[in-house]
């Protein structure tokens, strides 16, 4: 009769279930495992393929006359109507300017750079040039006759039915 009180006990005990219950988990994971269909790796035969790289296209003509493009959208910067090859920006020098600086335009008969770029964040009025707004290619791009890459579908606020403000 002990014995059999012993044998209660124990199997009522929580961590005999849970080494049971653990026992049948692994059973049944591996009935399962041998159930399921054998997936055979395809064999490889042959010589390797050869790696082929498309080529390059080729580079583009940049859009050279000189004539300015409309914008699209308010605020949007001008883009470069000319070629920039060979224009040096850097810390020290800024070709750009050369021609674009206030002081000139009218010598070089090139747009003045906006007064924005000679305000700092705080809209205070520099001498000169402001450093945030000194390398000109962060902003304005030269333009090239390509297709474009993937497809646009912006439509201007006039294409929209938006009228001027004042012009009713």
């Amino acid at each position: 009769m002990r014995g059999q009180d012993r044998l209660c006990r124990m199997m009522r005990s929580p961590v005999w279930m849970f080494g049971a219950l653990l026992a049948l988990l692994f059973v049944s994971s591996a009935a399962i495992a041998q159930m399921a269909p054998e997936e055979r790796v395809p064999e490889l035969s042959g010589p390797p393929q050869e790696m082929t790289e498309p080529g390059a296209p080729p580079i583009p003509k940049w859009v050279v006359d000189d004539v300015r493009k409309e914008r699209n959208y308010p605020d949007q910067p001008p883009v470069i109507p000319h070629s920039i090859e060979g224009y040096q920006l850097s810390v020290n020098t800024n070709r750009c300017l050369s021609c674009h600086k206030r002081e000139l335009t009218e010598e070089s008969g090139a747009p003045m750079i906006s007064v924005t770029h000679y305000m700092t964040r705080e809209g205070q009025m520099l001498a000169d040039v402001s450093p945030r707004r000194y390398f000109c290619t962060a902003c304005h791009v030269p333009q090239a006759n390509v297709k474009p890459l993937v497809g646009n579908t912006f439509k201007d606020m006039s294409e929209l039915g938006v009228k001027p403000a004042g012009s009713e």
